[in-house]
């Protein structure tokens, strides 16, 4: 639980965390999103031990992290983004010398390690060194060693990061066996689509601020109206001028290009090839002729902007390759509270 935490540095002028509150189940996957800069990592370092908070209080599992760090260490376990892995060691070294710092008896973590790296699927892997893993199983040794203390609550930084799906898949299965054991996980990502897909509930953070705390599903539905999206070759006025048009729609608030290689919606990864910046391809371009995809949002139900939509693209002499209609993503959620500026 925390309760109006707060961090502020000399040399800033804004608190990095400003008057936070929020409580995490027991037991659940809680994804904690926000842009570069939020607050997610200072406020995840004041639940870890590793920063003082200004103001407010903070607690793991009913434990004060301020009041008593070395108590609340014990609750919980932390797998961070990069590898920080002993190379030097082997895979049941790194494991064993982690529960020994817990008081853990040598014989009782000789075993937790095997089992540990069994559950990871290393378990004939824990005489390698650390320098021999991939960047996929290197995570998995990861999670095996937060877990040798039996932690109660498992804080994971970004877990699949750069991970092929197979090891992504099988990061994501670990995390919900825990869920069923009793483990709270807090799971940090950038990956709207992993945490629609792992979380139970998100909360979203900018300014050091709560700014929304709900179900995926519901955070989705809170934004009312339609989203279409739309894959349709343009004519020679290429696809600024069909965007143009569309956003001149009754209840059309905006219209975006779906950039080549950005997933439409959670599952899709289809690739428009087409330029990035919207504007037409040059004519000797082998892409010039390619579709290009649209998502367009609207306030009104998709039986009211659907048929003016086709309307419209028509009246362009746009060929209509593809039309879906659906809610929005939780990428979208995520846009519409924090905005499209980089950060």
């Amino acid at each position: 639980m925390v309760d109006g935490l707060v961090k502020k540095y000399r040399d800033r002028d804004r608190p990095a965390v400003d008057g936070l509150s929020f409580s995490v189940r027991r037991g659940e996957v809680f994804g904690f999103l926000g842009p570069n800069g939020a607050g997610k990592t200072t406020t995840i370092g004041i639940l870890t031990t590793r920063v003082a908070p200004t103001a407010g209080r903070a607690f793991v599992q009913g434990v004060d992290v301020v009041a008593h760090p070395a108590q609340a260490r014990r609750a919980f376990a932390v797998v961070p983004q990069r590898n920080n892995l002993d190379q030097s060691l082997t895979l049941r070294q790194n494991l064993t010398f982690h529960a020994g710092y817990h008081g853990m008896g040598r014989t009782e973590r000789r075993r937790l390690a095997d089992e540990c790296l069994e559950w990871v699927g290393l378990g004939d892997r824990g005489k390698d060194r650390g320098d021999q893993l991939s960047g996929g199983q290197a995570q998995r040794v990861m999670i095996a060693r937060a877990l040798m203390h039996r932690p109660d609550v498992l804080f994971l930084d970004e877990p699949a990061n750069g991970l092929d799906p197979q090891a992504r898949l099988f990061i994501h299965e670990r995390v919900a066996e825990l869920s069923g054991r009793g483990v709270t996980t807090v799971l940090t990502t950038h990956d709207m689509d992993e945490a629609a897909r792992l979380c139970d509930r998100v909360g979203i953070v900018d300014h050091g601020r709560l700014l929304a705390l709900d179900t995926p599903q519901a955070l989705m539905q809170s934004l009312s109206g339609t989203a279409l999206t739309l894959t349709v070759r343009p004519a020679e006025s290429g696809a600024v001028e069909v965007i143009r048009l569309l956003e001149k729609i009754e209840a059309v608030t905006r219209v975006e290009r779906i950039e080549p290689g950005r997933p439409e919606g959670p599952g899709d990864s289809s690739d428009s090839g087409d330029s990035a910046d919207g504007t037409a391809p040059d004519a000797g371009d082998p892409a010039a002729d390619a579709p290009v995809r649209l998502r367009l949002y609207s306030d009104a139900p998709s039986g009211a902007v659907l048929p003016s939509a086709i309307t419209t693209l028509t009246a362009a002499n746009c060929d209509i390759k593809d039309i879906k209609v659906g809610t929005a993503t939780l990428e979208d959620v995520f846009i519409a509270l924090t905005g499209r500026e980089l950060r």
